[in-house]
């Protein structure tokens, strides 16, 4: 086999498992930004806010921001969940009348 093409096998072969541990790395994150949503500690639950701010709108976020809505304690952290869901219900009724 040419030493060429063999070097290249493995250095594909090394990018997909890079690639492969990526993925899995950043759907671990998601989800415990998603459980962190309702940690018991103020500041998990403002920085899992901050990473719903930033996802895409969807009616499961939608969901899961009302239910936080509901069962969050302080004022601040409902005013502001409050407003990411504004964002992404008009992001929702963006797609519907436009699609």
């Amino acid at each position: 086999m040419n030493k060429n093409v063999r070097n290249t096998g493995i250095a594909v072969l090394a990018v997909a498992v890079a690639g492969g541990v990526a993925a899995f790395v950043v759907r671990d994150q998601v989800i415990r930004h998603s459980r962190d949503l309702f940690s018991p500690r103020f500041m998990r639950r403002l920085a899992a806010l901050g990473h719903m701010a930033k996802q895409d709108a969807s009616v499961d976020h939608v969901n899961l921001l009302k239910d936080f809505v509901a069962w969050e304690p302080r004022k601040s952290l409902r005013k502001r969940a409050t407003g990411i869901i504004a964002r992404m219900s008009d992001e929702l009724q963006g797609v519907v009348v436009g699609g």
